[in-house]
């Protein structure tokens, strides 16, 4: 007769799942806080992406931005505008720097916002030191030898946080783009952005 397999044989295999379950949960945070983990940005799903060596010979736009900067929100359709019309020339990332915003937060404020562009998680502020920029939204462009030729402000809507002109009079990330594009230099490679700063401290 055959021998049937009673709850001690079932307790032997699940005790076993349950260890590599949380053997895995566990090489899984040594990975986030690894010294390679903290040189690098996130995608969504938490693999670590380089947007410069992506590039492909294309121009790489870093946009920093936060879900609740009100200042780069508003920026949402002027980005999504510059995004469209230069892509194939041009590749835009959404980097969010803040260390509390998770990618579903961050999925959640894509949706609402109308995104369309690739989003990184940038908790280490890896993207934000090598892009020199201390504002959300602020912009960073590399050419298609990955140097950095601008980095600041989209453009000189606001004036302060608060008060804003009633159409932009300068189109300092469209300038940027379309200099790189065409090899020529910048007269201004540098410019401060009006928003929410971007804090070590979280």
């Amino acid at each position: 007769m055959r021998a049937t397999m009673g709850p001690r044989w079932h307790a032997y295999r699940v005790v076993p799942l349950l260890y590599v379950v949380i053997a895995t949960a566990w090489l899984a945070s040594l990975a986030s806080t690894s010294p390679g983990a903290q040189n690098t940005a996130f995608d969504l799903a938490g693999n670590p992406v380089d947007p410069l060596k992506l590039a492909g010979g294309k121009i790489i736009v870093l946009v920093f931005v936060r879900t609740d900067c009100p200042v780069s929100n508003r920026y949402a359709p002027t980005i999504q505008k510059l995004s469209a019309e230069h892509e194939g020339k041009a590749t835009f990332w959404l980097v969010y720097p803040s260390k509390s915003e998770s990618a579903e937060v961050i999925r959640k404020h894509e949706q609402e916002y109308g995104y369309k562009i690739p989003a990184l998680r940038d908790p280490h502020h890896v993207l934000v030191k090598e892009s020199h920029v201390q504002i959300t939204p602020e912009v960073a462009v590399f050419d298609a030898n990955r140097h950095l030729v601008y980095h600041g402000r989209i453009d000189n809507l606001y004036e302060d946080i608060g008060r804003a002109r009633s159409a932009a009079t300068t189109q300092e990330l469209e300038d940027a783009v379309a200099a790189a594009i065409s090899g020529k230099s910048l007269n201004v490679s540098a410019t401060h952005g009006v928003g929410c700063y971007i804090s070590d401290v979280e």
